[in-house]
């Protein structure tokens, strides 16, 4: 009788140890998926104002190209019209030289004003593409933090399921790594292995 009794109890006290088991792992599992959760909401609404600065970087580079082409005509026009200008002083009337020599200045300078505002314009449009570049790092960084969050929360789920602790344990390596490139781009670090480049490229 008193090893029934005994082995109800181990059995019981097994149970109890177990249920404890698995308490402990579910809460695991809740305050990580939380915190994650967390994160990944902080991370989306900073992720949101990058792409909006690249929208605003790559509009910028755009329109920096295109009056860079506008000014080349412009000079291209000038200084042509400046030669033919000159070449009709040559036939012209001595009282008229004074007249195409004006005409040849206003031309010249043009081309010159010209040739100044589009350099202007390409140094522009090669910073505003140098911003969305160095802008672009950090998105990618965001996307990829995502990515591993959302795989980490499918092993939490599944370690819920199955009670697994190996699982969790695998779980936290994307959690890692998605938290490490989350802060990455919160904190605007793109050297190094703060650079998801190569991973970014083999997953496009």
């Amino acid at each position: 009788m008193d090893s029934v009794e005994e082995s109800d109890d181990d059995s019981k006290a097994d149970k109890a140890a177990t249920e404890k088991r698995r308490s402990r792992l579910n809460s695991y599992v809740a305050i990580t998926v939380a915190l994650l959760a967390t994160f990944m909401g902080i991370c989306h609404v900073k992720d949101d104002n990058i792409v909006q600065a690249m929208q605003q970087a790559q509009a910028d580079k755009i329109d920096s190209y295109s009056w860079f082409q506008a000014r080349n005509i412009r000079e291209e026009i000038g200084r042509t019209t400046a030669i033919q200008l000159r070449a009709q002083e040559a036939s012209a009337p001595k009282e008229a030289k004074a007249a195409y020599e004006r005409a040849i200045a206003d031309c010249t300078k043009l081309a010159d004003e010209q040739k100044a505002k589009k350099v202007k314009q390409q140094t522009d449009a090669e910073n505003a593409d140098k911003n969305y570049n160095a802008l672009n790092v950090h998105d990618d960084q965001f996307d990829l933090s995502d990515a591993l969050a959302a795989l980490a929360v499918s092993l939490l789920a599944v370690t819920a399921l199955t009670q697994k602790r190996w699982l969790f344990v695998i779980a936290m390596v994307p959690t890692t790594l998605g938290a490490f490139y989350g802060i990455a781009g919160l904190l605007g670090l793109n050297g190094g292995f703060f650079h998801p480049d190569a991973i970014m490229k083999l997953l496009s």
